[in-house]
């Protein structure tokens, strides 16, 4: 049999994880630039072998438009949205900072959270503090790094200032953005098109302003090919790398 005080500890512990459920919210975010919310209780579960189910059936999404980020936040409380911020990254290396505030509302239909160029397209969005550091990476295997201060915030329709300088190749683009809290404990992996990876400390990238070239973080090579994620980890995580046909 339980103590009562057993007992009190494992119900508190049952319905503290209802309510995590309930109050976390999704943001979704579309290659177009348009935001979505949904709650995580509203996501249908399913094993690792199961199909899952298309987000176009979920959210209104536009024609053409597919979902290529998403932001995961325990509530949405008044403290909270307007101490932190969204941060974009596109495949032209345009970025942009808003405040969280501004997707604190949710709308069925979604709203605009970022003018797109034409050719260009939302690869990545992280949340931030405002006192952060940014990563960005692109697929000829460069980053930059810059503080977060260097982009000042901006309104949901504003499209962005330039956080990384593409190559002029013309197949060149941003390829994904990781946010540093801490350049002590963090450190930067980067993984090839062809499966290789590789993990750095977040000092061998040298602190520039916004807008540069960047620095090199993997050696592109035929056997390597192109860069295609960038994520900071830390010694205690597990990565899972998971290839194109699931």
């Amino acid at each position: 049999t339980l103590s009562n005080g057993m007992a009190y500890n494992l119900l508190f512990a049952f319905f503290s994880g209802i309510w995590t459920v309930f109050a976390v919210v999704m943001l979704f975010f579309t290659k177009k630039g348009r935001c979505y919310w949904m709650k995580c209780y509203e996501i249908p579960e399913g094993d690792k072998n199961s199909k899952g189910r298309a987000i176009q059936n979920m959210l209104a999404l536009d024609p053409g438009d597919s979902v290529n980020a998403f932001l995961r936040l325990r509530g949405l409380s008044e403290e909270f949205v307007k101490s932190h911020y969204v941060v974009f990254a596109t495949k032209r290396g345009i970025v942009k900072k808003t405040s969280l505030e501004a997707f604190s509302h949710p709308r069925n239909v979604g709203v605009r959270a970022i003018t797109i160029n034409e050719g260009d397209e939302v690869v990545d969005v992280r949340l931030t503090n405002g006192r952060n550091q940014l990563i960005l990476a692109n697929r000829n295997g460069r980053a930059v790094r810059f503080d977060e201060t260097d982009v000042r915030a901006m309104g949901r329709t504003a499209t962005g200032v330039c956080g990384m300088k593409p190559d002029d190749d013309g197949q060149d683009e941003v390829v994904g953005m990781i946010v540093v809290n801490d350049p002590k404990t963090e450190s930067v992996m980067v993984v090839s098109q062809e499966g290789y990876g590789k993990r750095s400390e977040v000092e061998d990238y040298r602190m520039t302003r916004r807008g540069a070239k960047g620095v090199k973080t993997l050696n592109i090579t035929e056997k390597t090919g192109k860069l295609v994620a960038i994520k900071n980890v830390t010694d205690d995580l597990m990565v899972a790398d998971i290839e194109t046909d699931g």
